[in-house]
């Protein structure tokens, strides 16, 4: 489906750009679900610290997907209508059995990374297709997952 036609940004082919956005949405979904799971089970000294930083980033991680779905809409494309559209073909890794603060303070940073390099690939297609607005938009997705994962790194000593 193409961007309605009393909409002209310039953008060449909104469609790839909504498609490769479309998954970048599903991994920031299921990496503020998987986020918010660790908050809710954390253990250990480090307790009070991680969980205050974890709140803040999924707390993030929703907001942006809300941002991210309807720039997907502006685009004149359909967002994602189903969890199974949604999670296909996410780079977050599956969700540890464990209350370890280490553990999973080390799978959260791993994620943030995965997410920041597909962030990295979006941002290519968007300006490929003359989209400022969404290479700009996830820019800044980008930097939140790098700095999200040098903060849990960093926390960690």
């Amino acid at each position: 489906m193409t961007a309605p036609a009393d909409i002209r940004t310039g953008v060449k082919n909104e469609e790839s750009v909504a498609t490769a956005l479309s998954s970048a949405l599903g991994d920031t979904y299921r990496l503020m679900v998987k986020t918010h799971i660790y908050h809710w089970n954390l253990e250990g000294p480090q307790f009070f610290s991680i969980h205050k930083l974890t709140e803040g980033q999924y707390e993030d991680l929703f907001k942006a997907t809300d941002v991210m779905a309807e720039r997907i809409r502006a685009l004149g494309v359909k967002a994602p209508d189903t969890v199974e559209d949604l999670i296909s073909g996410n780079v977050i890794g599956a969700t540890q059995r464990t209350s370890d603060i280490p553990t999973l303070v080390k799978d959260l940073a791993d994620d943030h990374e995965r997410l920041a390099l597909r962030m990295h690939a979006v941002i290519r297609v968007a300006e490929a297709q003359n989209d400022a607005v969404t290479a700009d938009l996830i820019t800044a997705r980008s930097s939140f997952h790098e700095q999200a994962a040098w903060m849990l790194r960093a926390s960690q000593g």
